[in-house]
Parts: C-alpha cells; sequence; structure tokens
C-alpha cells in the first residue's frame, strides 16, 4: 500500500515551481525542503509581496502544483509564517535565489517563509513515459481506464 505522505514529500522535492494562492490571486513560487524533513516548505520572497504579506499576517494559503516530470499533481492548504532562521536559509540558498536579491542571503528585503501544510489532494501520475504509453495502448484495447496514477487526500495533521 503506498504512503501518500511519504511520496507526496519524495516527488516535491523534484519539483520546481508551483503556484501560491493567496486570497485567489495565484503567482509562481519554488518550493524548498530540506535534507531533515522537518514537515515544512519553505519559500523565500521578498517585503511587499502577497507572500510575505501573507506570512506576516499568519494566513493560510494553498499551494498548487503541476509537475510531470515529478508525477505530481494537486494542492495543498497550510498556514505560512514569516521566519528569522538565517540556518534554514543557509540550507535552502541557491544560485537561482541569488539572481533576485542584489544582497544576497543578507538582503534587507528578503523574507523567509515557512508554509506548513495541513491537509491536501494530490494525484500521482507514472512517472514513466514508456508505461504512460504501454497502459493507453492498453486501455484503448481494451476498453478500459488506463492505470497511469493514483488519487489521494492528505492530512498532515495526523500521524502518517
Amino acid at each position: 500500500m503506498t504512503d501518500f505522505k511519504k511520496e507526496f514529500w519524495k516527488r516535491l522535492s523534484n519539483v520546481k515551481s508551483g503556484l501560491m494562492d493567496v486570497d485567489g490571486r495565484l503567482f509562481p513560487m519554488t518550493p524548498n525542503l530540506t535534507p531533515e524533513d522537518d514537515g515544512a516548505i519553505w519559500f523565500i520572497t521578498s517585503k511587499g509581496t502577497d507572500a510575505a504579506d501573507a506570512a506576516e499576517a499568519g494566513k493560510t494559503i494553498r499551494f498548487a502544483l503541476s509537475d510531470n516530470s515529478a508525477g505530481l499533481h494537486g494542492y495543498v492548504n497550510g498556514k505560512v509564517s514569516t521566519s528569522p532562521n538565517q540556518e534554514k536559509l543557509e540550507e535552502i540558498w541557491s544560485v537561482v535565489a541569488s539572481a533576485w536579491f542584489e544582497d544576497g542571503k543578507y538582503d534587507p528585503d528578503l523574507v523567509l517563509v515557512k508554509f506548513e501544510p495541513q491537509d491536501g489532494e494530490i494525484w500521482l501520475s507514472t512517472e514513466s513515459g514508456a508505461v504512460f504509453l504501454f497502459e493507453t495502448i492498453k486501455a484503448n484495447l481494451t476498453h478500459h481506464e488506463p492505470d497511469v496514477g493514483q488519487r489521494a487526500t492528505l492530512d498532515f495533521k495526523k500521524a502518517a
């Protein structure tokens, strides 16, 4: 049986971007995970952005993702907050992030956002193009739906 939460975290580590939804306004953000898997998704943004404002207010937001190469599609809801955690910033800092901040990790406009998922819904699709092709051909021949993935509702507040 698939451990959907574990599979979610594993596949999310390969996702390069998603859409953060704050009060119905969607904008692209890069999710960052850390090796110790603290159950949070981290984002780097600037002061005055919708993401930073939502985090300052402790809002509940939605993060939507659709990544064929990771075989992960869906959304997670949860609370965002700002974090002064310089060690965490060191862990997730990247060349991509440095392109946005003139003073790098010490830029005064930089805001580290911690997203703590509460619940969500995901679809895990096959990560293999060959399997997808085989299932599609088989479905056309047998007149049954192709078996190309699984759907799950996630509750991050419960233990796995």
